[in-house]
């Protein structure tokens, strides 16, 4: 009964009778984490759930490989076009024609060196027909001729014309003789992607040709004037063939009258023969 009363003992009584309850508890709580444990390894190891999960899995590695092979191709379609957009500059670049491609818009959206060179502009990207070809106009081999510029502006809306050419002043002042091919763009689905415009320049050509008309006209009017003395002078042996009554000397105007003639027939098919220097004639 002294023990019961002496505090010390009951503190230790206590602390003893807590300390195995919390033993105890201990215990317990191990057990049923180690029994929860054990269940959900016994979930995870089931069949069932293997057979429910596999389903996802294989889509999910169906679609990573959808997505790869979608990248994958992205990239070779990526190189194509760039290998198509360089091999398209290369051929621009040496064509020995100039070559411009104007957008829906009217705008130049590319160039290359040799329209460059042809139009006497650094750099015309971004510039419309009226500020490349100003009051420049069109030549057609029937109809009118029509300012260079609004015979882009229909082409753009799609009335194309035939090739023409066209007496142009370049930036510096030069004149040049132009020849023009325009073709109408479009997408495979018939969207209108703009115009192209093939620019060579003619100005020696036309200048060859001048030369030539110039020599046909003269060779014309010296025809017309070895035409008229022929007939002058078979003219004067006739007279002389009149008057004279002398054997020889009628003999030599008529030689010089036979000989005048076939010449002028000579001249008259040279005449007759060449339409532009028989044009050329008939206006002499």
């Amino acid at each position: 009964m002294k023990l019961l009363a002496n505090p010390l003992f009951m503190r230790m009584a206590l602390g003893f009778v807590l300390g195995l309850a919390a033993f105890v508890a201990g215990i317990v709580l191990l057990r049923m984490l180690k029994r929860q444990i054990l269940e959900d390894e016994d979930l995870t190891d089931t069949p069932g759930k293997e057979n429910t999960l596999y389903p996802y899995s294989v889509v999910i590695q169906q679609l990573k490989q959808q997505k790869f092979e979608l990248q994958t191709e992205q990239k070779v379609q990526q190189r194509r076009a760039k290998t198509s957009e360089q091999i398209t500059s290369a051929v621009l670049a040496n064509l020995p024609c100039g070559v411009l491609f104007l957008a829906p818009n009217g705008l130049v959206k590319q160039v290359n060196a040799a329209a460059r060179k042809v139009l006497g502009f650094a750099s015309p990207l971004g510039m419309g027909a009226d500020e490349l070809f100003r009051d420049a106009e069109a030549f057609f081999d029937s109809g009118p001729a029509q300012r260079v510029a609004d015979v882009f502006k229909a082409a753009l809306r799609g009335q194309v014309p035939p090739p023409f050419e066209s007496h142009y002043r370049d930036a510096s002042g030069a004149e040049r003789t132009l020849a023009f091919t325009l073709i109408a763009l479009s997408s495979a689905t018939g969207e209108a992607l703009g115009l192209a415009a093939l620019v060579t320049d003619q100005s020696a050509n036309a200048h060859s040709r001048r030369e030539e008309i110039l020599q046909r006209e003269i060779a014309a009017e010296m025809a017309l004037e070895l035409r008229n003395s022929l007939a002058a002078i078979r003219h004067s042996a006739e007279q002389i063939s009149s008057v004279n009554n002398q054997p020889e000397t009628s003999h030599l105007a008529n030689d010089i009258s036979s000989e005048t003639e076939r010449l002028e027939r000579l001249v008259g098919g040279f005449l007759a023969g060449n339409p532009q220097v028989k044009a050329s004639a008939a206006g002499v």
